[in-house]
């Protein structure tokens, strides 16, 4: 049976604790193996790439709507806590409009090797540091065919809240793992094959348009964080640059846009 909590300092429910606080949870969800799953689609989602729970807690009313998810879990020994709004929002730290959330066990990453082995397109974000850029990356990544992404140790966290509710969950599609060292691993997406192309404004740059007419065989897109871009010794070992045109004297797009664009233009066609 789901456990009813009024209490919303119970020790047992010490994953859901303070969810809006982002300097603690990136911190404390890597370390402690965990990430959160918000909403039913979210959590299905999460559940069919065969990640594993580690307890529920949701509004009453949605132990119908995931009646399925809730005894499976039961029948599994994962604990379902169930409580009213009030006490869930002074617990997590927010209004649970999306009716409930789940505590999931980190899926183990791959090393970038075995990830890249049968790729052809690839994105690599570099130090993007907003969670809904991450996210949206993402989801643009799942619809749009990319075999991998890549992120570099000081990036978002791909599996933190904001970023699994912005990519509706397709986060859980697309295989990713963090790529360090950084800028250093270039070398070892070229030694397997792939152009390294840098998305960035320089003067060496070409057009997107032209890669697009020829695209490499195996291309891996490299995107910068949203304030000052890629950096210098990235730009320096890519084997080219690639820069959107532009009209309207506008410079550049957000970086989840120009990521949607550059995936969309080398799209693999032969699929």
């Amino acid at each position: 049976m789901p456990i009813v909590i009024t209490d919303h300092s119970d020790p047992r429910l010490e994953d859901f604790v303070a969810l809006t606080d982002v300097a603690l949870r990136r911190r404390a969800e890597p370390e402690r193996g965990l990430y959160i799953a918000e909403s039913e689609k979210v959590i299905r989602r999460a559940l069919a790439a065969g990640h594993r729970p580690r307890s529920f807690l949701m509004a009453e009313r949605w132990l119908t709507d995931l009646a399925d998810v809730v005894a499976d879990a039961e029948a599994n020994g994962v604990p379902v806590f169930v409580g009213d709004h009030q006490v869930i929002e002074r617990l997590t730290g927010f209004h649970l409009h999306r009716g409930a959330l789940a505590s999931m066990q980190r899926p183990v990453l791959s090393d970038v090797a075995s990830l890249v082995a049968d790729a052809r397109r690839i994105m690599v974000l570099e130090d993007i540091v907003d969670h809904t850029n991450v996210g949206a990356i993402f989801r643009s990544a799942a619809a749009l065919g990319v075999d991998a992404v890549l992120v570099t140790p000081r990036c978002a966290d791909p599996l933190y809240r904001r970023s699994i509710r912005v990519s509706m969950g397709t986060v859980f599609q697309v295989p990713w793992t963090r790529m360090d060292p950084w800028p250093g691993g270039i070398a070892q997406l070229q030694a397997a094959g792939f152009t390294v192309a840098a998305l960035a404004l320089s003067d060496e740059s070409v057009p997107l348009d032209a890669l697009e007419a020829d695209p490499p065989e195996k291309v891996a897109v490299v995107l910068g964080t949203e304030g000052d871009g890629l950096g210098a010794r990235t730009v320096a070992a890519a084997d080219l640059v690639v820069r959107i045109p532009m009209a309207g004297g506008v410079d550049s797009l957000n970086v989840a846009a120009a990521s949607a664009v550059a995936m969309w233009a080398l799209r693999d066609r032969h699929r």
